[in-house]
């Protein structure tokens, strides 16, 4: 079993995700756990002539702060950190968990009461060039249900490591979703039709986006906002999905002219429902997905890399994405995903998508 090299990672991050230019001020973010990427990172950042700005800390932070934060820190944010965030020129987060459960504990509504008084840093950080990536941990390989060593090839592979030339790779992926952007640019509306599933959407005019690993590392997704009224029908998420290390799983949702009226899940329920109670936009779509990235063949509880999985969709409650024609606003963005690997199928104007 072979480990990512942290350079070549560095390497990939600077040239492909961030394109890193001389005089540009650069955050990398993390847990200790990732100090080997981070010090890679720091040097690769230093010799593209950039400012490298490190932010480590241990893991149990967010944990920390679920549990301790008082009412000034639930419905505000440092004044500092919104400053950053305005300065800085591109900023890259490293997910490195001790403890992929931390937050299972957590009051659903303290962590959704702070990410609505977090909006203003979170639209700053959105504006800057930024890509969210992850480095093999135990915890993370323990989610996955693999080995530590297996969990580490099994990144490699899905970051296009274990290429020869992973910029090449990711340019060889960009140019196949690029085909498929330009067949739904025309699309009016898409049908997701699976085992529970049966949902419609309205895409006409919306601009689909090209995700290929410059923002998310890995990527491998096409994605756009579908019109916030028009999705009707049922959908069942049959992939666990774990924000902020809650798991959620066997979720479905009933959607009624663009809005959620019944939303049940098997496990994590209570998260569920707070939720969709953060603020009038959580109860909308902002985005619709559609997979790509066939170097990940297996849901590992990390929505960063399941919601990419070839042959899959996956629908976001929440916050749009401006660039796509989108506009819903929500301080949630979360990513739900519906596996159409075994029956399922995804239509465009009546039109089977080869997924």
């Amino acid at each position: 079993m072979a480990w990512p090299d942290p350079d070549a990672f560095a390497g990939l991050i600077c040239d492909w995700c961030l394109e890193v230019a001389p005089g540009q001020q650069v955050i990398v973010s993390g847990t200790t756990l990732a100090e080997a990427p981070v010090r890679a990172l720091h040097r690769a950042i230093l010799r593209r002539d950039a400012w490298p700005l490190l932010r480590l800390t241990p893991p149990g932070v967010g944990e920390d702060f679920a549990r301790c934060a008082r009412d000034v820190h639930l419905d505000g944010f440092a004044p500092l950190e919104l400053i950053e965030m305005q300065r800085t020129d591109a900023l890259v987060g490293i997910d490195a968990p001790a403890n992929t459960r931390a937050l299972a504990g957590a009051d659903p509504s303290r962590v959704s009461r702070a990410a609505r008084a977090r909006t203003p840093v979170q639209d700053a950080r959105l504006s800057r060039r930024w890509c969210w990536t992850l480095w093999p941990t135990q915890a993370l390989a323990q989610q996955a249900g693999m080995s530590l060593d297996e969990y580490a090839s099994f990144v490699m592979r899905a970051l296009f490591l274990d290429q020869e030339d992973p910029v090449a790779g990711w340019r060889a992926l960009s140019a196949r979703q690029a085909s498929l952007v330009q067949r739904l640019a025309d699309a009016h509306e898409v049908r997701i039709e699976a085992e529970g599933t049966d949902l419609t959407l309205s895409v006409k005019g919306r601009t689909w986006i090209n995700s290929d690993g410059r923002r998310n590392m890995p990527s491998g997704e096409v994605f756009t906002g579908p019109h916030e009224r028009s999705a009707n029908g049922t959908i069942r998420f049959d992939i666990p999905s774990s924000p902020r290390g809650v798991e959620v799983a066997d979720i479905e949702v009933e959607f009624r002219d663009g809005e959620v009226v019944r939303a049940g899940a098997q496990r994590g329920d209570g998260y569920l429902q707070a939720a969709l109670a953060t603020d009038a936009g959580a109860r909308y779509l902002g985005e619709l997905g559609i997979g790509t990235n066939l170097g990940i063949d297996r849901p590992t509880g990390s929505i960063l890399f399941d919601e990419k999985m070839a042959g899959t969709v996956h629908l976001a409650l929440g916050r749009s994405y401006p660039e796509t024609g989108g506009q819903n606003v929500s301080a949630l963005h979360w990513d739900m995903i519906c596996d159409l690997r075994r029956g399922g199928r995804l239509t465009a104007d009546g039109e089977i998508l080869d997924l």
